[in-house]
């Protein structure tokens, strides 16, 4: 495993500030988001020469992207806004191409037609799971033309709003490119914090071996999931990291969650917690010089 962060964590006018401030905290790789570089997160079109530019900076300061944000509500209530979210996640999958990004990440959504991560009581209806099962099928689509692999995670606001119902998304869906982004602070329900292990446990049976992503966000002991420092809630780091590795996940573990001025505490937790159980997770690059 390779620590990251995300690139959003940073606010800089411009996108080499961003990666410059990874560097400095010594992390190896980031997910981005396109309004790092000045865009929207789902652009109606990517300016010429942005990607080269993003690239560029990356390069210079040793970073990899490892995730590029592509999240849009996937089971909108109406068709036409499904559709317009399709056509800017295009844009995203043709920036990843061009950045040398092998992973897209998803949202899938919320039948809340202001708010993609609030809970609704459409989410469980056989509608839709429909209009999401079509929104990603199309989206699998571009996946396919452009070699990326797309990463959903489960969210308890969402359609896909546990493990159970990630694992039924996999099966129904077939394909190699879908994979799941795992963060555990989104498994837990409110009032539950006393049953996470069990419940994160459940989940990797479930899920372990069809992790593309892994998320690092705290949990708080009022069932908020971020706004905290990561070792600053409930949640057991150590056997999240065993578990990772038990399910042999060598891909990026991406901290989030937090404001900046608790990045660099966030980080040491997490080294901490990772040379604590051997093989510890990669320590990332050092800033260019």
């Amino acid at each position: 495993m390779k620590l990251g962060i995300f690139a959003k964590t940073f606010a800089r006018p411009m996108v080499e500030e961003v990666f410059a401030a990874v560097a400095r905290l010594e992390v190896g790789c980031v997910q981005f988001n396109l309004a790092c570089a000045g865009l929207p997160s789902m652009p109606d079109a990517l300016p010429p020469g942005i990607c080269e530019r993003i690239a560029q900076a990356a390069r210079h300061y040793g970073c990899e992207i490892a995730a590029l944000s592509g999240t849009f509500n996937m089971c909108h209530p109406e068709r036409p806004q499904r559709r317009d979210g399709l056509r800017r996640f295009e844009q995203v999958a043709a920036a990843a191409a061009a950045l040398g990004c092998p992973l897209v990440t998803l949202c899938t959504g919320t039948r809340d037609a202001t708010d993609m991560w609030r809970p609704h009581p459409g989410n469980s209806a056989r509608e839709a799971w429909r209009d999401l099962a079509e929104t990603l099928t199309s989206a699998l689509e571009v996946a396919e033309r452009h070699q990326l692999v797309l990463g959903i995670e489960p969210e308890l606001g969402n359609v896909v709003s546990s493990a159970k119902r990630a694992r039924q998304l996999l099966d129904e869906m077939r394909s190699p490119r879908l994979k799941i982004i795992f963060d555990p602070a989104n498994l837990v329900p409110s009032g539950e914090q006393a049953r996470a292990n069990e419940i994160v446990g459940e989940a990797f049976a479930l899920l372990g071996g069809e992790l593309a992503l892994a998320h690092a966000k705290e949990l708080g002991a009022s069932g908020h999931a971020g706004g905290l420092a990561i070792g600053a809630g409930v949640l057991d780091w150590r056997r999240y990291l065993d578990l990772l590795r038990q399910y042999a996940f060598d891909g990026p573990l991406i901290l989030h969650g937090f404001e900046e001025a608790d990045a660099a505490r966030s980080l040491a937790f997490v080294r901490d917690v990772a040379q604590a159980s051997k093989p510890a997770v990669s320590q990332g690059s050092k800033p260019a010089e």
